[in-house]
């Protein structure tokens, strides 16, 4: 897991190249839908954000069975799934292709792509055998690149660029060899041992912040909870209030840009001085020029601080048991059975 950190440039390098692949005829749909969950679904969170200012349509991310009612031919939903295998996915999957809506699939294969080649729905196969959340690289770059190339958004691929070059010097410096007086990631690490982190973002850093509480979650083996400004002022911030020992089991990581508008500065230093005395509070500064840089450049921070907490913690952070066990009890269940059979109802059926 962390050679996925240190190597995060090369792999958005080769992330690039695959997503040039990419190749979609559709006309310019009335509404974007990224269906994904986990470590498959945080490019959605992300892409939304990044794109929020720049985009010509809306864009939702589905998390679940089903895709949201106003779904239809005039929609573009892209299913997410590293292994191919996510029963909600696949869910999503037959939904869209029931109501005929525009589909493009991401994946490194299983069977999302073996009904993707049966239903004639464009895909992309990304490259294998890494844990989804490590696969960020080619699950984000492709939503970018396809949007794109659909000129629903412009300036990825300078964007992209800036990104590799600072993602570099950056690994660098949080790199193993680099001692913790030296190192960002191992220095946050070392604070927040032994509390449960509540990630706090702004804007951009909305998905940022969700996906530094993932890998805290699944690297780290901890709990972990994410918010953010202004809308964690209307009811986060009353939790700090009687905290009383409560406060000293929870650290801050707020996300900080040099750029944030006067509101949003004003609003995350009075925060911290209202939170309980007792509360460990960090910052972590965005870095780079366009949007993309900096959202990758804090995600890289959160990505190693993750990993090094679990070595503090002594666990092992690539295996996700827990998650493996209850897909054994669902499997219990069939529902994912029923998914498959349903599909190659449809493709046989077309």
């Amino acid at each position: 897991m962390l050679s996925f950190c240190v190597d995060s440039a090369k792999h958005y390098r080769e992330a690039v190249k695959t997503a040039e692949k990419i190749l979609l005829s559709y006309s310019k749909p009335a509404n974007i839908i990224v269906a994904g969950m986990g470590g498959s679904g945080i490019g959605g969170e992300l892409l939304k954000d990044q794109a929020r200012n720049k985009a010509t349509v809306p864009i939702e991310v589905s998390r679940g069975y089903s895709l949201p009612a106003y779904a239809n031919e005039n929609s573009l939903v892209i299913i997410i799934s590293y292994s191919g295998e996510t029963e909600e996915s696949l869910s999503a999957f037959y939904d869209a292709a029931k109501r005929n809506c525009m589909i493009h699939c991401i994946s490194s294969g299983g069977s999302l792509l073996e009904f993707a080649e049966k239903l004639n729905v464009p895909y992309l196969r990304v490259p294998s055998g890494m844990p989804p959340r490590a696969a960020l690289p080619y699950l984000f770059t492709p939503l970018l690149k396809s949007l794109e190339k659909m000129k629903i958004i412009s300036s990825v691929s300078e964007g992209l660029s800036e990104a590799i070059n600072l993602l570099e010097r950056i690994s660098n410096e949080n790199a193993p060899e680099k001692p913790a007086h030296e190192n960002l990631s191992k220095n946050l690490a070392l604070g927040i041992d032994g509390t449960v982190p509540a990630v706090y973002g702004f804007g951009i850093y909305r998905s940022v912040a969700q996906r530094f509480k993932q890998q805290f979650n699944e690297n780290s083996k901890i709990p972990s909870k994410w918010e953010f400004f202004p809308e964690l002022n209307h009811n986060e911030i009353v939790g700090w209030e009687k905290a009383r020992n409560l406060a000293k089991h929870f650290s801050a990581i707020f996300i900080r840009d040099k750029s944030e508008s006067n509101e949003i500065r004003n609003r995350i230093e009075t925060t911290k001085a209202l939170m309980h005395p007792d509360s460990k509070m960090f910052e972590v500064w965005s870095r780079g020029k366009c949007a993309l840089a900096r959202m990758l450049s804090t995600i890289c921070i959160g990505d190693f601080a993750s990993v090094y907490l679990a070595i503090l913690r002594k666990v092992d952070p690539t295996p996700v048991k827990t998650i493996e066990l209850l897909k054994e009890k669902m499997r219990e269940t069939g529902a994912k059975e029923k998914i498959i059979r349903e599909l190659e109802l449809l493709a046989a059926s077309r």
